[in-house]
């Protein structure tokens, strides 16, 4: 293992989780946030100026740029998204690299309550003598993905500086809002033209990831009746008691994220918003396999049903909507990119690992829609809170990962 990409690796990281770029699922717009350009527009800038061809951003907010080959072989993309997600509070970020991890706990300039160990998490524990990356105490990271955008930079770079390095037809893609969903326009398929991608957005070093959850999202609406409440003995219906009676009949125990792991799906309430008047709750359900997908999406259902026979003046409607399904579908019937990023990571000795991701990717959507897209590490971890952390050598390792793909793709 070399230094060569470390400096870099963590220059970029740092450069960009200081950019508020947080996706906002209440908006149509794409991007869904004006925020998200402040990424965009930079990358287009940094694209430009290392030498790649083709720059542009799309209309719907995806930057697309090519590194043209210098020999035969697949016309491959490498992606990774720039926002960040909504669960936490990303605004103020500042990241602060730790040099020569001793092992110990660490803890935070800005939160002292807070803290990281390794008994906690035993991966943290593999990476003494690592230079790691982590925010202040009081915001996320944003190494989800602002890693994978800095290791796909990081090997643009040198691929355009290097041109010895024999690859084919590059693409490198940059979409926004992938933490809400809505990451793979319709177009975006036709706009990269590849035969296969890589999405730079997974956790341990060595990780090639080609199963995901299928994902569906639930919109639930209680509709009360208002008066005033002085005047309402068997008038009022209040929505929030409605809503509460949803929460509290959904299982807890057995079919929560809180409750669940390995290959178990789960039905997740994340947020909750209105009044007694009105009540919105909104539901992430997944599951690894489509009829345990549609199962609880008809155990919603019956709940809201069942709630609403309680008090027939109340109106619930439940809404499901699509939101990605399982990539195993697809990629099991063609495993070409997974065995290529098998056989470039082995080059490098590094061990390959394949579990099912309890979450989605870019991946997921372009998958389905005919672009096979496999997920690859990028060493970030506890994404999505106050403890998430990266190490530069695990990024590094990554970037490794991206130029022997390039290369080994050449080889048929």
């Amino acid at each position: 293992m070399t230094a060569k990409f470390d400096a870099e690796l963590e220059t970029r990281l740092c450069r960009y989780a200081a950019i508020d770029s947080q996706a906002n699922g209440d908006s149509a717009s794409s991007p869904s946030s004006d925020i998200q350009f402040a990424m965009l527009n930079l990358l287009v800038s940094e694209l430009n100026e290392i030498g790649a061809s083709d720059v542009r951003l799309t209309d719907y907010g995806t930057v697309i740029a090519t590194i043209p080959g210098n020999t035969k072989g697949p016309t491959i993309g490498f992606m990774a998204h720039v926002d960040t997600t909504e669960q936490f509070n990303a605004t103020g970020v500042k990241p602060r690299v730790i040099k020569g991890y001793n092992g110990g706990t660490i803890t935070y300039p800005d939160n002292p309550n807070l803290s990281m160990s390794p008994a906690e998490f035993p991966y943290l524990a593999e990476k003494v003598g690592n230079d790691l990356i982590t925010a202040s105490g009081t915001t996320l990271l944003g190494a989800d993905d602002k890693a994978g955008v800095a290791i796909v930079m990081t090997a643009a770079r040198h691929l355009l500086q290097n041109p010895d390095i024999p690859h084919g037809d590059i693409r490198i893609v940059f979409t926004p809002d992938e933490e809400i969903g809505r990451g793979v326009n319709k177009r975006l398929p036709a706009d990269m033209a590849v035969d296969w991608a890589y999405t730079f957005d997974g956790g341990a070093q060595g990780e090639i990831e080609y199963e995901t959850f299928s994902a569906d999202g639930a919109k639930v609406t209680i509709t009360g009746v208002s008066i005033h409440p002085g005047t309402a003995k068997d008038k009022l219906v209040n929505a929030i008691h409605l809503a509460a009676k949803i929460i509290q009949t959904l299982p807890h125990v057995t079919l929560t994220p809180e409750t669940t792991s390995d290959r178990e799906g789960f039905i997740h309430a994340t947020d909750m918003s209105g009044g007694s008047s009105e009540m919105v709750l909104r539901f992430i359900l997944r599951d690894f396999e489509l009829d345990g997908l549609a199962a609880k999406g008809a155990l919603l259902r019956q709940v809201c049903a069942t709630v609403a026979a309680t008090e027939p003046r109340a109106e619930i409607t439940c809404e499901i909507k699509p939101q990605y399904r399982n990539m195993r579908y697809w990629l099991e019937k063609d495993m070409t990119p997974v065995e290529l990023a098998r056989a470039a990571a082995a080059d490098l000795g590094i061990e390959s690992l394949s579990v099912p991701i309890r979450g989605g990717t870019d991946g997921s959507r372009l998958t389905e829609m005919g672009v096979p897209c496999p997920n690859l590490f990028t060493g970030m971890q506890n994404i999505h809170g106050p403890l998430e952390w990266v190490s530069v050598q695990d990024m590094a390792r990554a970037t490794d990962l991206m130029l022997a793909i390039a290369q080994r793709a050449t080889k048929g």
